[in-house]
């Protein structure tokens, strides 16, 4: 690397995104020293919002698309790169439009990894539990409580059990387009490392949430739940009867960056990792219980219509078991799902003006 560890040139991808824009503040701040660049297209909505914020916290900010290789490469030498950059959606390519997915989420993975090579930086690759398939999720043993499915006892595949998926679950089956490309992405980091001796982190994130989540009902759906809410739009419990107990892990914007920071402290510590990282059983949720927090967050009660019909990829229950992840660190997630949707709630009533203008009159 060109520079000591207190000097390091820090760039993220998709950097003005929910994830890349937390992650830049964070680390600006955390480590004055460093130089953070963040490398964005600004394509999705509300994205540009983080502009102010990363100029604030003395983030360079450097429009740019990952898949065009020559933006990147005209970047100054570079210690380390976290690849947030992707298109996130479940549903990206069921209308026929596969184009933008395929080479934001592979081919700009190529181009971060073409540039960690020139530098030989640290590449943190954040992927997705959504590299595990969708039918063998679906054909997993459940029970039923009240307010959620749960996953039973007894799994018939390995790495399925009630503590959630485990790295050793699976991978053989369909997956969605935008878990597939960040398969395949990760298949790529893997020999990339192996060619050119690069040092790599995969993480498989669940469900990331947190204040400046311009949540969707596709991606970021539990901000999606409490804007809805606050501004009394319509909302529905699809597929799996319309009952809301499917469910999902979720973890904190901020336990996030607190392990990306050790990750980035300690490279050698974290080399060749390919693991879970969520909030597990202990910080999950069914939409069901998440419709009940929001109310009372929110003081408002709005109807949930039920859409009987399932959503193509969806499944009943994702919890990530990162029973390998805790081994090799004391990190663990701090703060409960509650806590994530005060603190998501809290950032929706201080910046009302600016989500109403984004996300409901457009």
């Amino acid at each position: 690397m060109a520079n000591r560890p207190d000097e390091r040139h820090l760039l993220i991808t998709g950097g003005a995104g929910f994830v890349g824009a937390n992650l830049a503040v964070a680390l600006a701040e955390r480590h004055p020293s460093w130089q953070v660049t963040a490398f964005d297209n600004l394509y999705r909505r509300g994205s540009e919002l983080n502009l102010p914020r990363l100029d604030a916290a003395g983030v360079r900010f450097v429009k740019g698309d990952v898949r065009e290789l020559e933006g990147l490469q005209r970047l100054p030498s570079i210690d380390a790169l976290v690849e947030c950059s992707a298109e996130p959606s479940a549903l990206t390519g069921v209308d026929g439009q596969t184009s933008y997915a395929f080479e934001s989420n592979l081919v700009g993975a190529y181009h971060c990894l073409e540039l960690a090579r020139r530098d030989r930086a640290q590449m943190l690759f954040l992927s997705t539990s959504r590299v595990y398939p969708v039918a063998a999720l679906a054909a997993l043993k459940l029970n039923q409580t009240p307010t959620r499915f749960e996953l039973a006892a007894n799994q018939q595949l390995t790495g399925a059990s009630p503590a959630g998926i485990a790295e050793s679950f699976p991978l053989e089956g369909a997956r969605t387009l935008y878990g597939t490309t960040k398969l395949a992405a990760e298949m790529l980091i893997t020999e990339y490392a192996e060619m050119f001796g690069l040092q790599t982190v995969i993480n498989r994130c669940g469900v990331i949430a947190g204040p400046w989540q311009m949540g969707k009902v596709d991606q970021g759906v539990f901000a999606h739940w409490l804007i809805a809410h606050h501004f009394g739009l319509p909302l529905s419990y699809i597929g799996y009867d319309g009952s809301g107990r499917q469910v999902r892990d979720l973890l904190h914007i901020e336990d996030l960056i607190e392990l990306v920071n050790d990750q980035l402290q300690r490279p050698d510590h974290w080399n060749g990792v390919t693991a879970n990282v969520g909030g597990g059983l202990g910080v999950s949720l069914s939409l069901k219980e998440t419709t009940e927090i929001c109310r009372e967050l929110t003081g408002r009660e709005i109807e949930i219509k039920r859409a009987e019909e399932d959503r193509p990829g969806d499944v009943a229950v994702y919890i990530s078991d990162c029973a390998k992840l805790n081994a090799l660190t004391n990190w663990r997630p701090q703060r409960d799902a509650r806590t994530i949707l005060s603190d998501i709630n809290d950032w929706i009533r201080a910046n009302e003006a600016m989500i109403r203008a984004t996300l409901v009159d457009n």
